[in-house]
């Protein structure tokens, strides 16, 4: 690993989030059910035999990272997909708008069920155990948000950003990625993100706001065979 956010999984699990964490030495998951998200510090046989031991019978584990990714033993590859990970050029100012809300637990079914129609990347109902959530309601209904992901030092990724297909062309995912990223700044922290390589239109608006192309990354689901 060379740089920091080439394995951010690895890099959030090994230091913010270590307390959210499951497994020691050379790999490490998320504890169910709070995400899907698991790594290794490097390919190496001890940290691939320890990712295997981190799943169960059935059970998916989500792998991002800019190496090439190598299976362990026992598992089988279900999805694999292209992304790019981009990271803030410049100090992002924060916004003040009244219509942007802080979520709650209280919001977790819902911001699920949104997640799953627009599906911006894996999101769970324990998604808030990562990192704040921020969103926007018509009429009482949840109809766009961003929020916080992996966490390690001196960065924050901006994820999670969706908005309802009745409400696209607002600019509503521009605003809430301007807020989360505000507020990352504003606590002297780099906002960072992902996004699936083939999504050219999420690229060219996070370019123009201020992120750039960092690394291509790999994503990849890897399911536990019995």
């Amino acid at each position: 690993m060379n740089h920091v956010l080439d394995r951010p999984v690895w890099s959030a699990l090994a230091s913010r989030h270590a307390a959210l964490a499951t497994g020691s030495g050379p790999a490490r998951r998320y504890r169910s059910p709070i995400h899907p998200f698991a790594a290794t510090v490097d390919d190496s046989r001890e940290s691939l035999a320890g990712l295997a031991g981190l799943a169960s019978s059935g059970e998916t584990l989500i792998i991002l990272q800019a190496d090439a990714f190598v299976a362990p033993p026992g598992f089988a590859v279900s999805m694999t997909a292209d992304a790019v990970q981009m990271v803030a050029t410049r100090d992002m100012a924060e916004v003040d708008d009244p219509r942007i809300e802080q979520l709650g637990e209280a919001d977790a079914a819902e911001m699920l069920e949104l997640a799953t129609l627009t599906k911006p990347g894996p999101f769970t109902l324990k998604a808030q155990a990562l990192g704040g959530f921020w969103g926007v309601r018509e009429d009482g209904r949840l109809i766009a948000m961003a929020g916080e992901r992996l966490k390690m030092d001196g960065l924050t990724e901006v994820s999670g950003v969706c908005t309802h297909p009745d409400f696209r062309g607002q600019g509503l995912g521009r605003l809430l990625t301007l807020y989360v990223a505000g507020r990352v700044s504003a606590m002297g922290e780099i906002p960072f993100l992902h996004t699936y390589a083939a999504n050219a239109t999420a690229i060219a608006l996070y370019e123009k706001i201020g992120f750039a192309l960092r690394t291509r990354m790999n994503v990849a689901a890897l399911e536990r065979l019995p």
